[in-house]
């Protein structure tokens, strides 16, 4: 073999090309594998319970009268958001928003809530989702629990089924695959249900697109407990493997195994887990083992039975020594239910949706305004909390940072990243020029928030009734101006949102209102 010696012309091109091709790489990095890990891009876990209050939870709570020891820990080992707002006041919406970083009313269903066989889903065929964002970067992903987005079931004729109801859930064939669910918008696995596990006229369990164990009968409801927080449970249809009081226990033992899984086949490949609980959506059904467990009834005890979810979650990483690499989030779909917020206040004086105006579907803070945990050791301070105003929208944009992705245009349109506070580089300037809140029913019923002022860009709740006849009549306020076409409130002087100042301060709303109309002309409003 004979050798060649290089001119110092040559010697000179090729040190120019191995520059060149190093800015390269260092401007365009190797796309994420299961055969090319990065040690330094962490796990990620999403933990999502249902109509949880800001007020449930002890550590943000002082006066709850339910023990939440996990999530009190989880918050002295990480970061407690103070102003983080689901970004509708109702479950299929935030959801729809969580998986996107969109807001739901930007699209033609965005302000459905879907029930029994009901879709199609709201995330369109190619839109970006957050699983698929970080499948795309290596990322093993996993689905466990409730979807609630929108699903396509099939007839007999191989027709699609789009309607809720008890009797679309009879015309399901079973033997075909369910379309629109998880598995099509990013997640390698699911398991779970298509709307709410315990409420909706379909009780039984969907892996990946079917359906293994269909209903064979009607749900009796004599066999259920009889208490104030059970109601709201449909007479639908339901599987012989379907226990309604074990669904939680159900969810977690798929996410723990999955964890377990993981470990032992892909240990140097990332992963996305969204845990989507059961609770604490009523009907209230603890499981067995947490009846009991609290002074505050049922609900308390559901509300124990999730806080041990997050304690189960939380001890499986570190006994796998997934710890120090998992950045957890914990946060919840909207504000706490009407029935439940009720009764807890005159039973065992624990007020949910505390110390704010408003619960589940109402605009007003109690609405939206959720608990936002996050733990990522060695990367987020222990005790600290951060008053940056966030949505649960802003989750995809902070992935995307993480993971290195810069977003196209057509995607995130309403996601921020909140890395900056996470990791306490923010200097304590808002990341979010504002941010948009939409309440029960989609476009008709909006709001924004600047700062200090909120506009709410309609009359009443967005939701709920407060008439003399209606069961919140007793918490309804005097409109001080009700000739004003919306509600102005100045959060900063009055967080209960008790003094409409939209005539006070024509300017204000005249600015929020157009920036409001910019964001809906625009189709976005994160930059």
């Amino acid at each position: 073999m004979t050798t060649k010696t290089l001119s110092l012309f040559e010697l000179a091109c090729l040190l120019a090309l191995s520059l060149f091709a190093g800015q390269c790489l260092a401007q365009d990095p190797v796309p994420l594998s299961a055969e090319n890990p990065n040690s330094d891009t962490p796990n990620i876990i999403v933990i999502l319970a249902d109509d949880l209050g800001y007020g449930d939870v002890g550590c943000y709570n002082p006066d709850s009268k339910i023990p939440t020891p996990h999530l009190d820990q989880m918050a002295a080992e990480g970061m407690r958001f103070t102003d983080a707002h689901s970004p509708c006041t109702v479950c299929t919406p935030t959801r729809f928003s969580l998986m996107t970083g969109e807001m739901a009313f930007r699209t033609p269903l965005g302000g459905r809530v879907f029930s029994g066989a009901g879709g199609p889903s709201l995330i369109d065929p190619g839109q970006l989702t957050m699983p698929e964002m970080l499948r795309k970067k290596g990322y093993a992903t996993a689905c466990f629990g409730k979807w609630h987005i929108g699903l396509t079931f099939y007839n007999k004729e191989g027709q699609p089924i789009h309607k809720g109801g008890p009797k679309t859930v009879t015309e399901i064939d079973y033997s075909r695959e369910i379309d629109g669910g998880p598995i099509d918008c990013g997640f390698d696995q699911f398991f779970g249900t298509a709307c709410c596990p315990t409420t909706d006229w379909l009780y039984a369990y969907i892996d990946g697109k079917k359906i293994p164990v269909p209903p064979t009968q009607r749900l009796n409801k004599a066999t259920i407990p009889k208490h104030p927080y059970s109601v709201d449970c449909r007479p639908g249809q339901q599987a012989p493997d379907f226990d309604l009081e074990e669904v939680d226990m159900k969810f977690l033992a798929k996410s723990k195994a999955f964890l377990e899984r993981h470990v032992k086949e892909t240990p140097n490949k990332p992963f996305f887990l969204f845990h989507s609980t059961q609770a604490v959506h009523l009907p209230s059904f603890p499981g067995r083992s947490f009846k009991g467990k609290t002074q505050s009834g049922p609900h308390g005890d559901f509300i124990f039975e999730l806080d041990y979810v997050v304690g189960e979650l939380l001890s499986t990483l570190k006994r796998l020594e997934l710890d120090d690499n998992t950045l957890v989030i914990f946060t919840s779909d909207n504000g706490p239910e009407v029935p439940t917020v009720l009764s807890m206040r005159k039973d065992h004086q624990h007020d949910g949706a505390r110390p704010w105006r408003g619960v589940k579907r109402d605009n007003w803070e109690g609405g939206h305004r959720v608990p936002f945990i996050v733990r990522w050791p060695g990367k987020v301070a222990a005790n600290t909390t951060s008053d940056q105003i966030t949505s649960l929208t802003d989750v995809m944009a902070t992935a995307a940072e993480i993971v290195d992705v810069e977003l196209p245009r057509d995607s995130a349109q309403d996601s921020f990243s909140m890395l900056p506070a996470i990791k306490g580089t923010d200097g304590g300037v808002q990341i979010r020029p504002y941010i948009l809140q939409q309440g029960f029913g989609g476009k008709r019923y909006l709001a924004i928030r600047k700062g200090k002022w909120k506009y709410l860009a309609h009359q009443g709740s967005g939701g709920n009734k407060y008439h003399d006849k209606s069961e919140m009549a007793e918490y309804a306020l005097p409109e001080l101006a009700p000739d004003a076409p919306g509600q102005l409130y100045d959060l900063d002087a009055d967080p209960g949102e008790r003094t409409n100042l939209s005539l006070e301060y024509p300017q204000v709303v005249k600015e929020l209102s157009e920036l409001l109309e910019k964001s809906k002309a625009d189709g976005r409003s994160a930059p």
